[in-house]
């Protein structure tokens, strides 16, 4: 039903989203916009905001900000302890545009002079962030009573469209995951790993899991779950026999992929979710801290890691991120590693140790600092075990979110009209 909309979906989705730069433009134009320094900061701070406001319309898009551009430059991205992604990005794309004074009609040790501001503000942040790795490194990892094992398959994504065997799939996470009888351990599995059946049917498969899991162990698992007439993209935690001892439903959901914009009015045309099922899932408000063996974390389903200032609600203090996700609608493309990017910006905002478990994607344990400590690549399957974690504070970001931007923006605008009063003269 779907496939005569794909290149439609192909231009839309791109021009919908060049939309918000041709915004940027369009109000850009309603300046009277002059080559000298109140231009670029205004240039700047309008460009931001749609950004921002990109981030949050429709359910928001926050994909590549100007800011991710910096991924491979971890000493330089410390700052977003302090200030977060969207400050960040502010910040980047005024440090981009400064060289265009050298075009502006100033004179020529004006011109210099903020080359050298540019490249001091680079080298005082390049150098903040080494000493702010160098001091994480005196920090001593806490030994702990159990393992944490991340599991990392490589089941097919074709499995949401056709009807696959639940036995098969669990007996295949199981012999990835090699569970020791006599070890503590806490298992996380990526989401969706069984998107034929329900939370509430895993009973029927309960021979499967007292066989080979004992009452030392824990499971996370990313499945479907029914509250009513509700269905729920859900992280569970179970024991051995089955008991659901925590779950978190998921708060943001992939349009067209977990549920149908104007579904009333669309499936009258036999439009549906392109997942299995027909009825869209049920959007959850709520997101509290699990608990596993006295380590509280923060559960994230798929690409809900995207939103800065946005993971942690009620601001409460937590020992780790856990995010499960299923990276195969991405197929083979970069999408993997650009979603895997927003992983290191997230541990870094709210300075905590963070595991990704992917199924298709890249599984990762990741800490405070975004250094990747180790991870499997979206093209392998395997599984990484933790025996110890970092204990961290929280960071400055954590602490206030997205306000920090809005701090931001009106020093730009008090800056602007500065600006403005003195090329007036």
């Amino acid at each position: 039903m779907y496939k005569p909309l794909i290149p439609l979906a192909l231009v839309v989705i791109p021009l919908f989203l060049g939309a918000f730069y041709g915004l940027a433009t369009l109000v850009c134009s309603l300046f009277n916009l002059e080559k000298n320094f109140s231009t670029i900061f205004i240039f700047a701070t309008i460009f931001s905001i749609i950004e921002f406001i990109r981030g949050y319309i429709l359910g928001g898009f926050p994909w590549n900000l100007i800011a991710y551009s910096w991924i491979e430059y971890i000493n330089s991205i410390q700052i977003l302890s302090l200030i977060g992604t969207y400050s960040f990005n502010l910040l980047s794309i005024t440090i981009f545009l400064l060289p265009l004074v050298f075009f502006f009609k100033l004179k020529l040790k004006i011109k210099f002079f903020s080359l050298f501001f540019v490249i001091s503000i680079l080298t005082i942040n390049f150098f903040y962030g080494s000493q702010s790795i160098k001091n994480n490194e005196k920090i001593v990892d806490k030994s702990l009573k159990f393992t944490i094992k991340v599991v990392s398959p490589k089941i097919e994504i074709n499995r949401f469209f056709q009807n696959e065997n639940p036995e098969e799939i669990i007996i295949d996470l199981i012999r990835l995951s090699e569970p020791n009888n006599l070890e503590n351990t806490v298992f996380i599995f990526p989401e969706g790993a069984l998107s034929n059946i329900y939370l509430e049917d895993l009973k029927n498969y309960s021979y499967i899991f007292s066989e080979y899991f004992s009452n030392k162990h824990k499971i996370v698992l990313g499945i479907n779950s029914k509250e009513g007439s509700n269905i729920y993209n859900s992280m569970a935690v179970i024991d051995n026999n089955l008991n659901i001892l925590d779950k978190y439903n998921k708060n943001k959901l992939v349009p067209f992929g977990e549920f149908l914009p104007l579904e009333n009015f669309l499936t009258k045309f036999g439009l549906k979710k392109i997942t299995r099922g027909y009825q869209s899932f049920s959007p959850d408000n709520k997101r509290n801290l699990i608990s596993i063996n006295n380590i509280n974390f923060i559960p994230l389903i798929c690409y809900e890691i995207i939103y800065s200032g946005k993971i942690n609600k009620k601001f409460q203090n937590f020992d780790l991120i856990v995010n499960i996700s299923e990276d195969g609608w991405f197929g083979d493309s970069i999408g993997p590693y650009q979603h895997f990017s927003h992983s290191i910006f997230r541990s870094i905002e709210e300075g905590k140790n963070l595991i990704r478990s992917a199924n298709n994607g890249i599984s990762a344990f990741i800490n405070s600092k975004g250094q990747v400590i180790n991870q499997i690549e979206s093209t392998k399957k395997g599984v990484i075990e933790i025996k110890s974690l970092q204990q961290t504070k929280k960071t400055f970001f954590s602490s206030y979110g997205n306000k920090i931007f809005f701090y931001f923006l009106l020093f730009y605008i008090i800056l602007i009209f500065f600006l403005k009063k003195r090329e007036n003269r």
